[in-house]
């Protein structure tokens, strides 16, 4: 369940809806979201949305700013799907785990029998 504060107005069903529709496309990458929080704070300017997300392996935060509440849902969204998706691909992304990985595939095919073969 998504914890949904806000502070100088209130929150009604289509803020609600678009915000979990939001956070759902996180789910995308297998991940279970833990404690979900989201503030939204009217400024003078427009407004301003904060969120913070726990994942088994780490802690999200993202903070959107726009005229539009709509717009900064979507921004803030981005941001969360971004952090997230870097999360997920740290394993791929890191040079020597894939040469390491290489490396054992190469010495697996290796035949010892080749002596043995030419030493007629």
């Amino acid at each position: 369940m998504i914890k949904i504060t806000s502070k100088h107005f209130e929150v009604t069903e289509s803020i609600r809806e678009r915000i979990e529709a939001r956070l759902a496309k996180l789910a995308r990458h297998d991940v279970q979201l833990i404690n979900p929080h989201v503030i939204i704070l009217q400024e003078k300017q427009g407004f301003k949305i904060e969120a913070s997300v726990g994942i088994p392996s780490a802690k999200l935060f993202a903070q959107a700013k726009h005229e539009d509440l709509y717009a900064a849902i979507n921004a803030m969204g981005q941001k969360l799907e971004k952090q997230l998706n870097r999360l997920t691909h740290k394993p791929e992304s890191q040079r020597h785990a894939t040469l390491k990985r290489e490396d054992d595939a190469i010495d697996e095919g290796f035949d010892d029998n080749i002596e043995e073969e030419y030493a007629a």
